[in-house]
């Protein structure tokens, strides 16, 4: 057998043996958390909706920028989960 089928051999045993995780379920055991990611740190689009991209925060812990964390793990860590993020948000537009 040449290199490049025993190398493909080998990934498909670890796919197929589950070490290797599907993005879906890793998906199920993160949560949004907001207002703990540093400027440039967050990991998606903001509530205001001003940008839609990751590292495009511009302030640090805004409650409006958010990072993926374990699940359960968000308000541990300072952070909140969208529903009081959400109304921070809005309470901070009011002045």
């Amino acid at each position: 057998m040449n290199k490049q089928t025993i190398a493909s051999a080998a990934l498909a045993t670890i796919i197929a043996s589950g070490v290797i995780a599907a993005p879906a379920s890793a998906a199920g055991s993160k949560e949004k958390c907001y207002g703990v990611a540093a400027a440039g740190q967050n990991d998606c689009g903001n509530l205001a909706g001003t940008h839609s991209c990751a590292g495009q925060s511009t302030l640090d812990n805004h409650p409006g920028e958010w990072k993926l964390v374990p699940k359960g793990t968000c308000t541990d860590i300072g952070g909140m989960l969208k529903a009081e993020a959400k109304r921070k948000y809005e309470e901070s537009k009011k002045g």
